[in-house]
């Protein structure tokens, strides 16, 4: 992985917006840019580098809720599959708590996110929460991989909750999320499927960079295969009027990756998460530690969820219609049985 951490760690964020982006990169590290896109559809088979894109601000388009289950241990196996199968999820992860499964839903609007949340309550026969974010305070998984728990937070200049993206530029945002091909001119492969110039494309990428709807463009990579997989949720109670200013507390430390409110649910009286990526267990408990002591964090209820395993992480699909007929019960067991063949 060695050689995968010196090609994909420095170009987390501030990707070429040119149009020949993969020939200047194989310029700086000594190749040529043939060589360059074999290195990383290699990657991407291998499964170190999810994709090449964008990272686009919460509540710049669609939808998305975190969710969770309480699955018996004899059942995960099977409730993760069909969790997984479903193409509107993008993380499902187990979890060391009663609620052991969690996992991401996303869409393109509200009614569809229902839709699809539904949809895997009666595939699987158990309730799910339902925890809608309410502010994000830090949302980074771009950090340096060659340490050992995520390091400093970026400085970035505040900015005002970005707009969301138009109608008009949501096939662009769709192309976006899944990924830049593998392509001598990438954009110009982009504009040729949306029916405009490539200069359009570079242009309103550039914008998005600029307007923080875009929070960061570049390798999105699969932590696990990095080494980092000692990683942990914590969540807090913590009371309303003070959460946004521990949120934000959380947002300038060391250490976090995600920092943000979600909704309570009568089950789960937790409203401020945070997460810390790690490569071992004790380096991020020493993290978590630090966090409640710095952040005014110690006289709260909290618990600390660290993961067991990934059934799944991919890119979000906010902007990318789903498959039809995915939200029917026996279409997510069929794919469960394809994807187990």
């Amino acid at each position: 992985m060695d050689e995968a951490l010196a090609l994909l760690n420095p170009w987390q964020r501030g990707f070429p917006l040119v149009p020949q982006p993969y020939a200047l990169l194989a310029k700086s590290i000594g190749c040529q840019a043939g060589e360059l896109l074999a290195r990383l559809a290699a990657l991407q088979q291998q499964g170190a580098l999810s994709r090449i894109g964008g990272v686009f601000a919460a509540q710049t388009g669609g939808a998305a809720l975190l969710a969770a289950m309480v699955v018996p241990p004899e059942r995960l196996d099977e409730v993760a599959a069909l969790v997984s199968a479903h193409p509107g999820v993008n993380h499902n992860y187990e979890r060391e708590d009663r609620y052991s499964l969690w996992f991401v839903m996303t869409a393109c609007d509200e009614a569809e996110l229902e839709r699809s949340m539904a949809a895997l309550e009666r595939a699987t026969g158990l309730p799910a929460l339902r925890l809608t974010m309410v502010r994000p305070y830090r949302i980074d998984l771009g950090f340096d991989l060659r340490q050992r728990t995520a390091g400093a937070p970026v400085s970035e200049a505040p900015r005002r909750r970005p707009e969301p993206v138009a109608a008009a530029d949501q096939p662009l945002a769709a192309l976006v999320e899944a990924g830049l091909p593998l392509v001598e001119r990438p954009y110009a492969a982009w504009a040729a499927e949306l029916g405009c110039d490539e200069a359009e494309v570079i242009a309103c990428l550039q914008r998005w960079l600029q307007a923080g709807t875009i929070s960061r463009f570049g390798a999105v990579v699969r932590h696990h295969e990095f080494g980092f997989d000692a990683n942990a949720m914590t969540v807090f109670d913590v009371p309303d009027e003070r959460v946004d200013a521990c949120g934000a507390a959380l947002a300038r430390a060391d250490g976090v990756t995600l920092a943000y409110r979600r909704v309570r649910a009568p089950e789960w009286r937790y409203n401020l998460y945070c997460m810390v990526h790690g490569r071992d267990r004790e380096a991020v408990l020493a993290v978590i530690a630090r966090l409640v002591e710095s952040c005014g964090l110690a006289d709260y209820p909290r618990r600390v969820l660290f993961s067991r395993r990934r059934f799944k992480q991919t890119g979000p699909r906010r902007f990318r219609a789903l498959p039809a007929g995915c939200n029917e019960v026996q279409s997510l067991k069929t794919e469960q049985a394809h994807a187990h063949a």
